[in-house]
């Protein structure tokens, strides 16, 4: 499964080169994240509520074309690994200019599954992992 997700880039997005800030590159990683796994059928509000919270362990990035102000962008996101005990995601930033696409940026994550009564790092429960099977096939 590849999900995909457009993104305008704001003035805010911006240095004062008039080029994307890097950090904006993460958050960006996390917007992707978040709409694919709600394509799945899993929110971040329902893990959680069942006591799960899912700290980033890594996160990569490797800078290939700036952006800009005003920039149409889209989030490319595939999941790499959705087991029990932790889920990872490769993204392209990729800034569309009509029917031409420039791959902006290219980065990977990691979270891992953490119990927020203990901290520990904890399995999801089976429920997940249907929905996590489902996208990793498609």
């Amino acid at each position: 499964m590849v999900s995909r997700t457009k993104y305008k880039v704001k003035f805010y997005d911006t240095d004062l080169m008039k080029v994307i800030h890097h950090s904006n590159y993460i958050r960006w990683f996390e917007i992707g994240r978040v709409e694919l796994l709600r394509k799945v059928g899993v929110t971040l509000e329902e893990m959680m509520d069942d006591g799960y919270v899912f700290p980033i362990t890594e996160v990569e990035a490797k800078f290939h074309h700036p952006g800009t102000f005003d920039d149409e962008l889209i989030i490319e996101t595939t999941p790499t690994a959705l087991t029990k005990v932790k889920m990872e995601f490769d993204y392209r930033i990729i800034r569309m200019d009509g029917d031409k696409e420039t791959v902006l940026v290219t980065g990977h994550t990691q979270n891992v599954y953490t119990s927020m009564k203990t901290g520990r790092i904890t399995r999801l429960p089976e429920k997940y992992m249907v929905r996590f099977a489902k996208a990793m096939e498609e």
